[in-house]
C-alpha cells in the first residue's frame, strides 16, 4: 500500500470512559461526539544531556505524556458531565459542582492522509474546564465552541509504559482497522515492537 506524504483533517473522535468497576484496565465502548474542531496535543518532558570528548556524549528525554485543548462545536452535557465530575439534576439542568470528581478517558480519532487515513488514540485522558464566552448575535452566526484543558498522563499496558498509538491501513492489519472505534485497541508488546494487537 502507498505511503501518506501528509496528513490533515480531524474526524470521527471518539470518547472512551475507563471502567472503574473492571479488575483488569479496560475501558467502556467509545463514543463518538460530532463537531470534533482541533485536538492540539503537546508533548510534555524533558531532555538532559552530559557532554564528553567534546560532544554530546549520552542524552536522556523523558516522555511525561501531553497536554492540549479539545474543541468541539458542542459537547452533550451527559458527556461533559462525566468528564468533569459534574451532575444533571431531575430536571435535566446541567450542574457544575466544586467537589466533582472528573473521569479519566481514552480519545480516539482519524485525520485524513493523501492515501489512507489515520486513526489513533490516546488511553488516559483527563479534562479541566476552560472559559466559554455567551456573545451577543452579530450580522452573521458565529458558533460558540466547547473547550476542554485536557491532560495526557503515561499508562501501563502489557508490562510498558505507554501514551498513545497510531494505525494506518495495511495489508495485514484490516480486521483491526475496521474495529478501531468499537473498542479501544490495546497493543501487544514485545522487548522488540508490536507484534499484533488485541481489544480490551
Amino acid at each position: 500500500m502507498p505511503e501518506n506524504k501528509v496528513t490533515y483533517g480531524l474526524e470521527k473522535v471518539h470518547i472512551a470512559f475507563k471502567d472503574t468497576n473492571s479488575a483488569t484496565l479496560a475501558w467502556e465502548t467509545p463514543q463518538h461526539i460530532d463537531g470534533a474542531v482541533r485536538w492540539t496535543p503537546e508533548a510534555q518532558g524533558e531532555s538532559s544531556t552530559f557532554y564528553a570528548e567534546n560532544r554530546a556524549y549520552f542524552i536522556a528525554t523523558s516522555n511525561n505524556g501531553y497536554t492540549g485543548e479539545l474543541e468541539f462545536a458542542l459537547i452533550p452535557d451527559a458527556i461533559i458531565a462525566r468528564m468533569l465530575g459534574w451532575e444533571i439534576d431531575k430536571n435535566g439542568m446541567l450542574v457544575e459542582v466544586t467537589d466533582g470528581i472528573p473521569q479519566p478517558f481514552a480519545i480516539l480519532g482519524q485525520v485524513q492522509g493523501d492515501q489512507k487515513n489515520r486513526r489513533f488514540v490516546y488511553y488516559e485522558a483527563q479534562a479541566s474546564r476552560t472559559a466559554k464566552e455567551r456573545t451577543t448575535k452579530g450580522a452573521s452566526v458565529e458558533p460558540s465552541t466547547d473547550v476542554l484543558s485536557v491532560t495526557v498522563s503515561p499508562i501501563e499496558i502489557a508490562g510498558k509504559t505507554i501514551v498513545k498509538g497510531d494505525m494506518e491501513l495495511n495489508d495485514t492489519n484490516a480486521a483491526a482497522y475496521n474495529a478501531f472505534f468499537e473498542s479501544v485497541y490495546t497493543p501487544v508488546l514485545t522487548g522488540t515492537g508490536v507484534t499484533g494487537g488485541a481489544e480490551a
